[in-house]
């Protein structure tokens, strides 16, 4: 099932920056990945873990969904993230550099081992060749495992095929509709890669904009001036919502009882459209009581 509650932005932060944290809990943001992996150093992993064990269970963090990425379970710090974080608030775990199936399911079992509530979610980042190769493999692994979303490492992606990041993504396009595809047929939530370029809004407005309009649920992020951006695209806008509402209302309609299609303010309307109608004008209530 996609994620009921809207993930329009996802804000890394190091969890060994307590000031950076603290921030989270004012900040806008649908979620907050709080990372032990790419952002801590190895040898603060153990001083990042236990912040990061403080600040979930300070709490204070409202309706913002909480994510820990973790270290590769085969790392020296992955099977102690997760033996320390299973007895935290948590909605997911977000696991880095995922190659199979196997993998994932190696996860979800050392999840369970460790003791974690079987709400806790699995997200995998998507994010090496082999990952890509396997995307249909991995998504239905959701049917026995945790799995419940895809993150995209587009960074990490480059770095393993020389594929360059240009404006426009045109070479990772390909990537991101196959991990749609496999993201939609194993009900998971589907995140967008991050912009590295911080200083330039039009650039990740257009990012913003290409994963939206392919499908995808939301975006991560990597600086608190993004989610302004990343939430207003990803949310429907007032025209949405109205040419939604209009649907939902025309099919209600008694008089309209047993029809499968109807004009709609000029357009063509079948059940589908209304299925689709009603999941926009949820997000749309979602989002404005945040």
């Amino acid at each position: 099932m996609i994620e009921a509650q809207p993930l329009r932005s996802l804000l890394y932060m190091p969890a060994s920056n307590a000031r950076a944290v603290d921030k989270a809990r004012a900040l806008p943001c649908d979620a907050v990945a709080l990372d032990l992996e790419d952002a801590v150093a190895p040898d603060m992993k153990d001083e990042a873990r236990s912040a990061l064990v403080q600040a979930l269970t300070a709490g204070g963090f409202g309706h913002r969904q909480m994510i820990a990425r973790i270290n590769p379970l085969g790392s020296p710090w992955g099977k102690a993230d997760l033996a320390t974080l299973a007895p935290c608030p948590l909605h997911a775990i977000l696991a880095p550099k995922v190659n199979a199936a196997a993998d994932v399911v190696a996860l979800s079992v050392a999840m369970d081992g460790a003791g974690f509530d079987p709400a806790v979610g699995l997200w995998v980042m998507i994010e090496t060749p082999q990952a890509v190769l396997a995307l249909e493999r991995i998504a239905e692994t959701a049917r026995i495992s945790r799995l419940a979303g895809f993150v995209l490492g587009l960074n990490d992606l480059a770095k393993e095929t020389g594929m360059a990041q240009r404006p426009g993504r045109a070479g990772f396009v390909p990537v991101m509709v196959q991990a749609l595809m496999a993201a939609r047929a194993y009900g998971l939530v589907l995140l967008d890669g991050v912009c590295n370029a911080i200083d330039d809004p039009a650039r990740l407005e257009a990012e913003c904009f290409q994963a939206q309009e392919l499908g995808l649920d939301g975006k991560t992020l990597i600086h608190p001036s993004q989610i302004e951006i990343a939430n207003r695209v990803f949310a429907p806008d007032e025209a949405e919502v109205a040419e939604a509402a209009a649907i939902v209302a025309a099919f209600a309609d008694p008089a309209n009882a047993g029809k499968g299609a109807l004009k709609v303010g000029g357009k063509m309307a079948e059940l589908l459209h209304h299925d689709m109608a009603v999941r926009l004008l949820a997000k749309a209530a979602a989002i404005a009581t945040r």
